[in-house]
């Protein structure tokens, strides 16, 4: 029969470090008895078993037959003082592919069973160590791509987003409690009017839709942005593309049309992942594939997260260009070649840039991640083009699933206060009160199913 997250009185191991070859290599365990159970296969047993939490004991890992397998320390946790609220091991020994699968394979004989991807944060999650948001955070430090994205997902497993939405709560708690108390009361000895209230509730609303609208960073910080360059033949987007990059990617040529498809590669631009990509110069092409290749440039520009348009500064702006820049008019525009003699200045809103020299690249980096950040992030338009770019914001979403559920709550609180203000029945009003406390219980996982959650971390690394 198929484990399930469910079965949580298994003890379970997997392998927390990456594979392959290294100092060191860590087997986490964790189960009631886990410790137990090791010690059958420890050649310390009764050091192993009497060892507190948060003490490590050195010893040797013995196969099914008594033979030693390898040299290893166990640090041990006891339960409830442990990530997974249960005892537990996490089991050092030598790195490399080989030492890792004896050890797994001995473990496995001495009645550990493989953990499910998550499941180690599932457990901590069903013993009241984390909740969803928390758990989901997990896997996003993991998986964080640059130092912002990285400390972004820290402060939401510090617990930020946690104590906002917690807070978010209450306030609701206290408005559902006070419009309860009022429908216990007969109509002729209401003790106030509810209509008090109504402010507060909007109030909240409005609270709800601006930590939604965190997402679109918060989005950006996990996931990452795509990044397009546009514009004209020999525009210098091949040259800008390898200046970002600080390294010869693309290949640069006087020719024109000598970018046929599109070119991408990963940048860390001031803390946001990126993904940057070189497009085809836009022309009327009769060869069929550079042809091909201006189509997917002219989809790439719908379907990037922000537009970066070149113009070679020696040349101007034609009607194409203008045509262009009218159908994208949030394209962040770029004046290029302004290292050559005689070029004119840039017009009103065009950053110049010098994709040979580097000038103006750090105002260009600054500009776009204000493009993708928006204003008011605090984006650092530092000298070096380092650092600082997500700004230091409260807490941020990271999902959609969390920024739909927040809307949804906004929007039934919007309903409770027009119903108030159209003096509708305070049970009107206490329907619409409870949909969107459905809504903030089910954020922090209070009301999640086991389907949903089973979807959650099963997308988790093992052994997290």
């Amino acid at each position: 029969m198929q484990r399930g997250y469910l079965d949580t009185e298994d003890a379970i191991v997997a392998l927390a470090t990456p594979p392959g070859e290294g100092a060191l290599a860590v087997l986490r365990l964790a189960g009631p008895g886990a410790v137990g159970r090791l010690a059958a296969a420890f050649s310390r047993p009764a050091a192993l078993a009497a060892c507190p939490g948060h003490a490590a004991v050195y010893g040797r890992l013995l196969g099914q037959g008594g033979e030693p397998v390898d040299e290893v320390v166990a640090l041990v946790f006891r339960a409830p003082r442990s990530y997974t609220g249960q005892d537990g091991v996490d089991l050092m020994c030598h790195g490399g592919a080989a030492s890792a699968e004896r050890a797994l394979a001995a473990l496995a004989a001495a009645g550990f069973k493989p953990a499910l991807p998550g499941e180690f944060s599932f457990r901590a999650y069903r013993a009241g160590k984390l909740d969803l948001v928390r758990a989901r955070a997990v896997d996003e430090l993991v998986r964080a791509r640059t130092v912002e994205a990285h400390e972004d997902a820290l402060r939401r497993l510090s617990g930020e987003l946690s104590a906002e939405l917690a807070a978010l709560r209450a306030e609701l708690l206290r408005l559902s409690a006070a419009c309860a108390l009022r429908l216990d009361y007969g109509e002729d000895e209401s003790p106030e009017d509810f209509a008090a209230e109504l402010p507060a509730i909007r109030a909240l609303a409005a609270r709800c839709l601006a930590l939604a609208d965190s997402y679109r960073v918060g989005r950006l910080l996990k996931e990452g942005a795509v990044v397009a360059l546009a514009g004209k033949t020999n525009a210098g987007k091949s040259s800008l593309f390898n200046r970002l990059l600080k390294e010869e990617r693309a290949i640069v040529s006087p020719h024109h049309g000598t970018t046929r498809d599109y070119l991408e590669a990963e940048l860390d631009l001031r803390g946001v992942p990126v993904r940057l990509v070189d497009t085809a110069g836009l022309r009327e092409a009769a060869d069929p594939v550079e042809a091909e290749g201006v189509r997917r440039t002219k989809l790439l520009a719908e379907g990037a997260d922000a537009l970066i348009y070149l113009v070679d500064a020696t040349r101007g702006l034609d009607p194409e260009d203008e045509a262009f820049i009218a159908a994208h008019p949030s394209a962040l525009r770029v004046w290029n070649k302004v290292d050559l003699p005689g070029t004119p200045p840039p017009p009103p809103g065009w950053v110049a840039v010098s994709a040979m020299d580097g000038r103006g690249e750090s105002a260009l980096a600054g500009e776009l991640a204000a493009l993708l950040l928006g204003k008011d992030e605090g984006v650092a338009a530092t000298g070096d083009g380092t650092g600082g770019a997500a700004g230091r914001t409260a807490a941020r979403l990271s999902t959609s699933a969390q920024r739909d559920a927040l809307l949804a709550a906004a929007r039934a609180l919007e309903e409770a206060a027009e119903a108030g203000e159209s003096g509708l029945p305070l049970d009107a009003l206490a329907l619409d009160l409870a949909a969107a406390q459905a809504e903030l219980a089910g954020l922090l996982g209070e009301a999640s199913g086991e389907d949903v959650l089973d979807a959650l971390f099963s997308n988790f690394c093992v052994g997290k």
